[in-house]
């Protein structure tokens, strides 16, 4: 035979041979997954399983990215309160491990505030013990006649009685729980908030070692409510938790993400910075540069910020600095309030809760702000957007649009406010309970609402931060600050440093971390260790334990994929560039102090940074996604 055909024989058996094995690498059970996803249909009161789609696993990893698979193929067109809207609760391929900060649970589905791509993570130990309970994601479909709650036990469900618990707060619930389950149970549920469909309403997270984590933004708990669910009863067993594929890989990836953890400044412990003051160790610093949103963001510093902040706080309520499951930076809180009428114990506020039931609503006092952040986690309401909701309540209230409203800073009064909304208590009560954005066009005036795409903003002021005007308004749940946590850069120097106050480098800063965060979610892993680490420790981790490949540009990628398909199944329900924009008070009303004095957001700037931005991703410059991106990605 000629030697040339031999070779050829030789090359092509030798090509085949690797393709093959390329697609097998892929294709192989993964370690990290329990390969079990039940979707339980509460009007029939039946629950399948399915194992899950390894193609998918890989191409969209888990928890946020696997949701979003899910609502897209199953949950297009659908009013968000109805039986026929889908709820998915999941967690990703290392939660469970002991990867630092990997504990996190996340919920999806069409939001109830929105309108748009709804998802809400916690952290805690719920998402590890549900991946021990023998799950990758819980899918809850139709809706029960009657209240009922899930219990996720060595991989089955079993759909119980919740008659008795059916208007109870969260942490009632949980205590109830308690009592029959013993206490390696986790609590997943909702409050009375949840179950009067308040748009805002959360799921809060109980168990040991959490006692208030909460799945706070786009009204997750009233998707669960209108379903007649209470709630998730976890029981987990930790020797249940799949093995690496390459346990020394992992090993060694592990502790090197371990080591870089400790050893940030930011997220090591004892460092001054997380772990000593919890995330409310931002408040001054925000503060400082004049990006601190103070009465609905009419001012931009809060001459009280130093009695709501992290030090103050540390100084006066903290008892006790808890954990997250795997987690070495304790940046949680635990307070008490031991006497007066704000006595309370329950986990702290965090930043963002801080600020919004302190600085947002004119509430300058520790033991007063906290209280209202516990109110907001026993009744079941995200305390970012009921931060909002109260502003707008208060700016009626000083603009003679609304009577008998609340002035700024009586939290007596926003006390009352928060019981009202949570149960729909009057007329006032139902306008709350509809979320900042529909209550200030209720009210008079729809520019009151500090909202993008119906969502009210967190802690941040885009006029102080500029990387924040283009996050904000192309988020894909509305306002949102963990879409891409621009102040990493403009505040840390993480990736880079960059201007406060300048635009330049913005968009790729924005995209950037996008792709970061879509991908760390849905491992589902917090955003704290992005502080420490890069893409190549996630690649590291992930290929180890699932013993598929992954690099440095397949993070990447798969972020950029998970990304724009959350922004097509916005498409999908009817938006577009008309909707990544701001408040009119951010374009119109200059910051009237501090540093950022007189600054706004440029317009014009504003329009040409989304220009590059759709560029960049590769959308039309309507906003929309062309059917060839959507391909090139994998999404359709």
């Amino acid at each position: 035979m000629d030697n040339n055909v031999i070779w050829r024989i030789v090359f092509n058996s030798w090509l085949t041979l690797i393709c093959v094995s390329s697609i097998f690498s892929a294709m192989v059970k993964a370690g990290g997954y329990a390969d079990r996803i039940a979707w339980v249909d509460l009007s029939s009161r039946r629950v399948d399983y399915q194992e899950v789609d390894e193609d998918e696993a890989y191409k969209f990893i888990g928890g946020r990215g696997l949701g979003g698979r899910i609502m897209l193929k199953h949950n297009v067109g659908k009013d968000p309160l109805s039986p026929e809207n889908i709820l998915a609760i999941l967690n990703g391929p290392l939660t469970g491990t002991n990867v630092p900060l990997n504990g996190r649970i996340v919920a999806v589905s069409r939001s109830p505030l929105t309108g748009a791509w709804g998802e809400a993570h916690a952290g805690g130990w719920a998402g590890a013990a549900m991946k021990w309970a023998g799950f990758d994601a819980v899918v809850l479909t139709g809706a029960s006649d009657k209240p009922v709650y899930l219990v996720l036990k060595d991989g089955e469900v079993k759909i119980e009685d919740a008659n008795g618990l059916w208007g109870k707060t969260t942490e009632e619930a949980y205590h109830a729980l308690l009592q029959k389950y013993g206490e390696e149970m986790r609590f997943y549920g909702i409050g009375p908030a949840g179950e009067n469909l308040v748009r805002f309403a959360n799921i809060m997270h109980y168990g040991k070692g959490a006692e208030g984590r909460a799945s706070g933004r786009t009204g997750m708990g009233a998707v669960m409510g209108s379903k007649k669910v209470k709630g998730l009863v976890i029981l987990g067993d930790e020797k249940n938790m799949p093995k690496p594929a390459k346990p020394e890989e992992f090993e060694k990836a592990r502790k090197e993400a371990l080591r870089k953890l400790i050893e940030s400044n930011i997220t090591g412990p004892r460092k001054g910075g997380l772990s000593v003051y919890g995330t409310d160790v931002l408040m001054l610093p925000v503060n400082e540069i004049a990006a601190l949103p103070t009465r609905n963001a009419k001012q931009t510093q809060f001459e009280y910020a130093e009695y709501i902040s992290g030090e103050n706080l540390r100084g006066t309520i903290l008892i006790n600095t808890p954990t997250c499951h795997a987690c070495p930076v304790a940046c949680k809180r635990e307070v008490e309030v031991k006497d007066g009428k704000w006595k309370h114990r329950s986990e702290g506020p965090e930043y963002e809760s801080i600020w919004a039931l302190g600085a947002m609503i004119g509430v300058g006092h520790v033991e007063s702000a906290s209280y209202l952040n516990y109110l907001a986690n026993i009744y079941g309401v995200d305390t970012i957007e009921l931060g909002n909701v109260l502003a707008v309540a208060a700016e009626a209230t000083e603009r003679g649009l609304l009577k008998d409203g609340v002035r700024w800073g009586d939290a007596d009064r926003f006390a009352e406010l928060i019981r009202m909304l949570a149960y729909r208590e009057g007329e006032l009560g139902n306008i709350l309970a509809e979320g900042c954005a529909r209550a200030a066009a209720k009210l008079g005036d729809p520019d009151m609402a500090m909202a993008i795409k119906g969502q009210g903003i967190p802690a941040y002021d885009p006029r102080g931060l500029k990387g924040f005007a283009l996050t904000y308004a192309t988020s894909n749940r509305g306002g949102c600050h963990l879409r891409a946590y621009t102040p990493a850069s403009e505040l840390f120097g993480i990736p880079y440093k960059t201007d406060p106050l300048k635009y330049e480098g913005k968009v790729d800063l924005v995209i950037l971390l996008e792709r970061l965060f879509a991908f760390t979610d849905s491992l589902d892993m917090c955003k704290f260790s992005t502080f420490a680490l890069g893409p190549e420790d996630y690649a590291a981790m992930l290929s180890a334990y699932t013993g598929w490949d992954y690099s440095v540009d397949d993070v990447m990628n798969i972020g950029e994929r998970i990304w724009v398909q959350e922004r097509y199944f916005n498409q999908l329900h009817g938006f577009s560039r008309k909707d990544d924009t701001l408040p009119k008070r951010f374009f119109k009303e200059p910051s009237p102090s501090g540093p950022s004095k007189g600054e706004v957001v440029d317009e014009k700037i504003f329009q040409k940074m989304l220009d590059e931005y759709y560029q960049k991703h590769g959308y039309n410059m309507d906003g929309t996604v062309p059917e060839e991106r959507l391909r090139e990605l994998a999404i359709i």
